[in-house]
């Protein structure tokens, strides 16, 4: 597909944090150590779920989906942003933003969705223990969580061609990376069609997948309360709790970006205030760096799983 104003714009600009070298040089300290460990940590969580028999259950499958997305995320944009803040020249390439953006965009959609399948993974589990290997079969979960990644790349794909085959009147982008939003603003004509398709995508892959977590974890802690004795309840919660602790990060950083009243003008202005450009680093950064911590620190299984890896290539 030929995108119309390939011609026009050849390339990109990014602000990002241009005019504070010394902030650059810090964030890229910071950001380089948080990617390492995302790295070593989701990483350490797929080789786990693959190799320990124990593991290979519906919650660990989409355990290591997750992790799989997280490195996908952060390598889409944080090798990229660390290049930017010591080259003097910070461009990209009209292809290069595209494809920036899409992969962004699919591996956050498909997070969505994919936290909505592990919510009812864990209702299944807590509620209805007696069937939940008949629901949560192997051919189940592989279809969630195949579900889960068409529906990132198909809402990726759409919203990428029509915000790319726009008209720009410049080619500044005020972000650090290739941001749906933050490339719109660079646009000359009307963009109602395009917001259109994003609150259409917006409802469907983040608020319903929301309304699924909200409605399984209600039922959730409503059947917790009804077991009689305080290790029982413990142990029930404590099945959960690590996800439960993740989807709060992921959606409560997410929302906040992507959903905050905004002005009239919001497409019009040249700048992204600071919260928004930290908001955004606390997205694509910290949430995939504290997944493992979380689900390492709060989770016997993994905890035990990580103990036999190092007795296996590492020895006692």
């Amino acid at each position: 597909m030929e995108w119309e104003n390939h011609s026009l714009t050849e390339e990109f600009f990014l602000k990002g944090l241009s005019g504070y070298p010394r902030l650059e040089h810090l964030f890229f300290v910071l950001i380089l150590m948080m990617y390492a460990v995302i790295l070593v940590g989701n990483g350490t969580l797929i080789i786990i779920s693959i190799f320990d028999s124990n593991l290979h259950t519906p919650m660990y499958f989409f355990l290591g989906n997750l992790s799989f997305l997280d490195i996908c995320f952060t390598t889409s944009s944080i090798p990229f942003a660390l290049v930017s803040f010591l080259s003097e020249r910070k461009t990209i390439s009209f292809l290069g933003c595209a494809v920036q953006m899409f992969l962004g965009l699919a591996m956050g959609t498909t997070e969505c969705v994919l936290l909505g399948m592990m919510a009812f993974d864990r209702y299944v589990a807590i509620c209805n223990p007696l069937r939940y290997p008949i629901i949560m079969s192997k051919s189940s979960y592989v279809t969630m969580a195949t579900g889960s990644w068409f529906s990132g790349v198909a809402n990726s794909a759409v919203q990428t061609t029509f915000v790319m085959r726009l008209p720009f009147c410049g080619n500044v982008i005020n972000h650090f990376l290739c941001e749906i939003l933050a490339v719109m603003k660079m646009a000359c004509t009307d963009i109602s069609g395009n917001e259109f398709i994003m609150v259409v995508a917006t409802i469907l892959f983040t608020l319903m997948p929301l309304l699924l977590i909200v409605f399984s974890y209600s039922l959730i802690i409503s059947s917790i309360l009804k077991i009689h004795s305080a290790e029982g309840r413990s142990k029930a919660f404590s099945t959960c709790s690590s996800h439960f602790t993740v989807v709060i990060i992921f959606y409560g950083t997410i929302l906040f970006m992507y959903m905050k009243p905004k002005s009239k003008d919001t497409f019009n202005v040249d700048d992204l205030d600071a919260t928004d450009k930290l908001i955004s680093m606390f997205y694509g950064v910290m949430t995939p760096l504290m997944n493992p911590l979380i689900y390492s620190l709060r989770n016997k299984d993994v905890k035990e799983a990580i103990k036999n890896l190092k007795r296996r290539f590492v020895g006692k």
